[in-house]
């Protein structure tokens, strides 16, 4: 079994005014990911993303940083209104965690790099300084959507 190191998680959490299936519904629909992406790199779904994702699932997305590329995500963790996870060919593995709590539910999303397959990398790039502030805007970004409504 193999462990997971707390110092390779990039983890922030947010109060979101909205039910946890409302949001997971969002989560869970790749069409929606730009929406809130904080990072400015999600652009649109491919059109072979599939409507809902599920454990499992693979989607498409057409990406930019700097120059246009596409990534193709595995969902590898689903548990349904309450956790959704996906991970590409790099190994780490984007995540949601949604707990219900009065007047809404906390959300946590995360960056998890305890499986990732080049961390030199990582750490050359910053990746997870900038994963860091991408996921402040996104749950900032999360946070409007449902304060909108």
């Amino acid at each position: 079994m193999t462990t997971s190191d707390p110092a390779r998680i990039v983890s922030r959490t947010v109060f979101v005014p909205a039910a946890a299936a409302d949001i997971f519904d969002l989560l869970a629909d790749p069409r929606r990911h730009g929406e809130i992406d904080g990072s400015g790199s999600v652009k649109e779904a491919r059109i072979d993303a599939p409507v809902r994702l599920s454990l499992g699932a693979t989607f498409g997305m057409n990406m930019r940083i700097v120059l246009p590329y596409k990534m193709t995500n595995t969902v590898v963790e689903f548990e349904e209104g309450r956790r959704i996870g996906w991970r590409h060919f790099g190994g780490h593995v984007w995540r949601y965690i949604l707990e219900p709590v009065e007047g809404g539910t906390q959300v946590t999303e995360q960056f998890d790099w305890n499986t990732n397959k080049s961390p030199l990398m990582l750490k050359v790039m910053r990746a997870t300084h900038n994963n860091a502030v991408a996921i402040e805007k996104t749950l900032q970004n999360l946070v409007a959507v449902f304060s909108a409504k």
